[in-house]
């Protein structure tokens, strides 16, 4: 079955197209002043993490582990190690929100071959940390449908990066009355200026980040694909590689 981010495109679209009487984020300009000036990144010290250089075919991506999500952080850099990402695609690609990787059947795929259903033969338990949230240049780990993985693990294999969209105060209201998701004043700040995909906060384990070369995200989002979102033409993950 394949693992997907839940909705995709077709939820959030429902989520900001809702009409009932939404529950107010709070956003009053001192608070969300405050918040900018006291906002931290979640990579509190990037050189203390795992960082791993992804060479595509469109140029390099480097990302790095959060420790604080340890068993996505240690899976991911064992398949690193075992050259499991080498070869693979960017299998699903929607602009303005992600780019899906990590499907080993991707690595021998025909042209228009259906993908996202490869995996490694495990899960991994979700690790939700409400810091960790999808702004633009997070990675997170996709996944199995509630309606068969109610306890939302992760593939053992198959991830995203948000490219993301900009979100407005309005827009992030309507999230918040349709899912009851709550954002504090760093969190909309973000969502308000850089972007991302607030509607996937707590449903998916974001486990890291991008550290150089959201150009290149920007620029593998945007490609031309089919109607299953594969690109029309191969993008590959060359190598994957933890630096030093």
């Amino acid at each position: 079955m394949r693992k997907t981010i839940f909705g995709c495109i077709a939820l959030s679209i429902i989520l900001l197209s809702a009409c009932s009487s939404p529950k107010k984020v709070k956003t009053d300009n001192a608070s969300a002043s405050k918040g900018a000036q006291e906002q931290t990144s979640q990579t509190k010290t990037n050189d203390k993490m795992t960082q791993v250089l992804l060479k595509t075919t469109f140029g390099d991506i480097v990302i790095a582990l959060y420790n604080d999500t340890p068993q996505h952080k240690a899976n991911f850099e064992k398949l690193v190690n075992e050259k499991f990402y080498d070869g693979v695609l960017f299998h699903r690609i929607i602009k303005g929100f992600m780019i899906q990787g990590g499907d080993p059947d991707s690595k021998t795929a025909k042209p228009g071959q259906h993908l996202g259903s490869g995996d490694v033969g495990y899960t991994i338990p979700a690790e939700f940390v409400p810091a960790h949230i999808h702004k633009r240049g997070a990675v997170a780990a996709a996944r199995m449908g509630d309606n068969v993985n109610p306890q939302k693990a992760s593939s053992g294999c198959q991830f995203y990066i948000v490219d993301g969209t900009v979100y407005d105060n309005d827009k992030l209201n309507m999230i918040s009355m349709r899912t009851g998701k709550t954002f504090t004043p760093e969190q909309i700040q973000t969502y308000t200026t850089d972007g991302g995909a607030p509607f996937l906060d707590g449903d998916y384990t974001v486990f890291g980040e991008v550290v150089r070369g959201m150009p290149v995200v920007d620029k593998i989002a945007a490609q031309p694909k089919d109607g299953a979102d594969r690109p029309t033409e191969d993008i590959k993950i060359i190598s994957a590689t933890i630096l030093p």
